[in-house]
């Protein structure tokens, strides 16, 4: 794409608006962006008829034991990485369920690897080198929707037969036509021309947010509003458990404290022990014959 092409799209664009930007006072530019940010929801609520299809093919296929895999450069790079890394302590997911493939590799996490988002030929080794297939979801976040490296990985997943979804901030773009699912998110343009860690980078932060979330709760890793396959490393999670044993058994601390430390601290068995009346292999064995669906397994005789 040539510099003019580049320059005539939404995120690239400046708004007079806020011309002044050097001019204004700390309250004054803390007000404006606070504005700006507070617009991003409803442009996300627009592309819920995008979104909402997409989710649904990642979750079915995780469930046929497939993984979610964000690709991405820059700014939008490191939000697929951050919503992945969330996932192994919030669903004791194994780190090789959701992860990202950052343009520029690892390194580029914390310094940016120059010329990595256009090199299109690493995008496709990179999917390559994942050995991604038919049961995998892959979402290229790209702000701009042409990003090479972005673009090419994408379509390269969709030749090895993967679900493809391209994430983007402008509208008919390049990484829309190479994805199954095309998701456009239009913030406009930035406070900061052409900065698009800030509305664009928010947009895909809740879009992912949801892909994450969602797929997880399809797969049977929530109970009601409660993340019971939480791992609780630390007190705060810990305590968390207990809360949510005494939620889910309707039982007091001592009772949840004594069960989760029979349990290891897992949450679904702890409250199986309680609530079934069972032994900890029981509860176990009735959780795997549930296919770890805590629901499933507290109701099913």
């Amino acid at each position: 794409m040539t510099v003019e092409n580049l320059s005539t799209l939404v995120t690239e664009a400046s708004d007079p608006r806020y011309a002044d930007l050097d001019r204004m006072s700390v309250a004054e530019l803390a007000r404006t962006m606070n504005e700006a940010d507070a617009t991003v929801p409803a442009a996300v609520e627009r592309a819920l008829p995008q979104i909402v299809p997409a989710i649904e093919a990642a979750a079915e296929r995780m469930a046929r034991g497939g993984r979610l895999i964000y690709v991405g450069a820059g700014t939008p790079g490191r939000i697929g990485v951050l919503d992945a890394s969330e996932c192994p302590p919030t669903f004791s997911t194994p780190p090789e369920l959701v992860f990202a493939i950052m343009a520029g590799g690892s390194g580029a996490i914390v310094n940016p690897v120059e010329g990595a988002e256009d090199d299109a030929d690493a995008g496709s080794a990179a999917v390559d080198q994942a050995a991604i297939g038919p049961l995998d979801a892959v979402i290229g976040i790209a702000s701009s929707g042409r990003t090479p490296f972005v673009v090419t990985a994408v379509r390269r997943a969709r030749e090895r037969g993967a679900l493809t979804v391209g994430l983007s901030c402008n509208l008919g773009t390049e990484l829309s036509a190479a994805a199954d699912h095309g998701i456009e998110v239009e913030v406009g343009p930035e406070v900061l021309t052409g900065s698009t860690r800030l509305k664009s980078g928010t947009a895909q932060k809740l879009v992912l947010n949801m892909f994450s979330t969602i797929v997880m709760v399809r797969q049977g890793k929530v109970y009601g509003n409660l993340m019971v396959d939480v791992k609780a490393t630390n007190h705060k999670l810990r305590e968390r458990a207990i809360r949510m044993v005494r939620t889910i058994a309707d039982v007091d601390r001592d009772a949840a404290v004594r069960a989760l430390d029979e349990a290891q601290y897992d949450v679904k068995v702890a409250a199986i022990m309680i609530r079934r009346g069972e032994d900890l292999a029981a509860a176990t064995s009735r959780l795997r014959a549930a296919d770890g669906r805590l629901r499933t397994a507290l109701e099913k005789d």
